[in-house]
């Protein structure tokens, strides 16, 4: 068996025109990812490194996610809340009553890491937009918020994706069992 990556499609043209791939086009690109065993109360995040869990509360109405994690003093390592929303959207986030810093990982319909803001400084109302300048599609259906500092120790990146039951299969990255 060849170890190399075969390359079809828009990802052929891409490269035949000059272009280059980076590592986020790698997931994007690849065939569907194997079906993971998802529960309500985590999000894994995959990559070719294996599954990541991180335990999560869910804030899925507008009440719910108006409170996020205000208030809070503390966060477990590898715990959050994973905001979700009815439909895709333009998302911003601020830190209102947020006594802890805050990792807010931006996701779009198909669970693909779109942005991720480090660090959010508590009580900072300056609005934390959900895309990067320039973003195709700066729509996002999922927000997750860890402990400040943990999406780079835990190693989570743009172009990575999630697996959660609140995914509609027919568009998720990766489908859940």
């Amino acid at each position: 068996m060849n170890d190399r990556v075969r390359i079809t499609g828009l990802a052929a043209m891409l490269l035949a025109l000059g272009g280059t791939l980076v590592p986020e086009d790698a997931v994007a690109l690849s065939p569907k990812l194997a079906a993971v065993q998802c529960d309500p109360g985590q999000a894994i995040l995959v990559s070719d490194k294996g599954q990541l869990p991180i335990a999560v509360e869910i804030a899925d109405d507008p009440a719910e996610r108006a409170q996020g994690l205000m208030f809070r003093r503390e966060l477990e390592p590898q715990h959050g809340m994973l905001f979700i929303y009815e439909t895709p959207q333009p998302a911003s986030f601020w830190m209102r009553n947020t006594l802890i810093p805050l990792d807010i990982i931006f996701m779009d319909a198909t669970g693909k890491v779109r942005h991720i803001h480090p660090n959010a400084r508590p009580l900072d109302e300056t609005p934390i937009p959900g895309a990067a300048v320039g973003d195709p599609d700066p729509l996002r259906l999922f927000v997750l918020e860890i402990a400040g500092g943990e999406a780079e120790r835990l190693g989570i990146y743009t172009g990575q994706v999630m697996a959660h039951p609140a995914i509609d299969p027919a568009q998720a990255a990766i489908s859940c069992e």
